[in-house]
């Protein structure tokens, strides 16, 4: 997050220009600064899908019961199944099969996938991260589309229980609800997409607090992150692919993480690709 572009420059940015901004493990170690810092406001910047926002939930419930004021969350958290919908409904969608997002699925389980297999009749299958479970997850893949069937299937069987945790998916219901609509960065506005802090914790939303909502993403209209997450381009199709856009000065979401396509497709196979071309004079 330190290195999303916004449209005054990254959070790193505003660090190097002065601002106290700090890279913290989790949301607790955020309250905890608040704890230490009772001269101080501390405003969390909570990001990510079902799999951190559970983290975020208790933190805010340990922030009520201690009474803590200082401290606030900006609730950037978002939802897989709306966004999955909406690659789905998109006209130029070119995906065949999913692999399912391990992390996620540890929160909200594999039932809420089965409609991608029943009604798209899309196969898709929950898998872990190493190399082997990408493996297996692909050949299960494969062997669907083989068969001419649409099933949801849970490599990662280890970690992702079919039903979630329900624990988690319990503090999620106490502290959250769901926006009307929320602004992707390469997908536009999607419905009910989204996290917001219900009003019984307003006295802890930075939203609120500070008065910050409707505001509009920035993405420049150069980057094709949409078309990249669609299946329609391969990130080296992309217009500022590693010219504007590089992991040392991301434009598009899809660069900013290390985890992104296009930054592992410029990691990996496109660093190959420039080693293979032949030296000028």
């Amino acid at each position: 997050m330190m290195r999303v572009p916004g449209a005054h420059g990254s959070p790193l940015e505003h660090k190097a220009r002065g601002m106290d901004v700090r890279i913290v493990y989790s949301p607790s170690d955020a309250l905890k600064l608040a704890r230490t810092n009772p001269d101080k406001h501390v405003m969390f910047f909570a990001i990510g899908f079902e799999t951190t926002a559970p983290s975020t939930a208790l933190t805010l419930m340990r922030a009520k019961t201690e009474g803590i004021k200082n401290f606030s969350v900006f609730c950037n958290h978002v939802t897989i199944i709306p966004a999955i919908r909406a690659i789905l409904d998109s006209p130029d969608m070119r995906l065949d099969a999913f692999i399912g997002p391990g992390h996620v699925s540890t929160v909200i389980g594999c039932r809420p996938y089965e409609w991608i297999a029943r009604d798209e009749k899309r196969p898709i299958v929950v898998s872990g991260f190493e190399p082997l479970d990408l493996l297996q997850a692909i050949v299960m893949l494969l062997r669907q589309i083989k068969r001419r069937i649409s099933i949801v299937e849970n490599q990662y069987k280890r970690v992702v229980p079919w039903e979630g945790n329900r624990a988690a998916l319990a503090a999620m219901a106490e502290v959250f609800e769901l926006r009307p609509f929320f602004e992707w960065r390469g997908l536009g506005f999607i419905s009910q997409s989204a996290l917001r802090i219900k009003e019984s914790y307003a006295q802890w939303d930075a939203e609120r607090r500070f008065d910050v909502a409707g505001v509009r993403v920035t993405d420049p209209k150069a980057a094709q992150c949409g078309e990249v997450l669609k299946g329609v381009l391969k990130p080296v199709q992309c217009k500022l692919f590693g010219r504007e856009c590089t992991p040392e000065r991301p434009v598009g979401a899809l660069m900013v993480s290390s985890e992104g396509s296009c930054a592992a497709y410029y990691n990996y196979e496109h660093r190959k690709t420039l080693g293979r071309q032949p030296a000028t004079v």
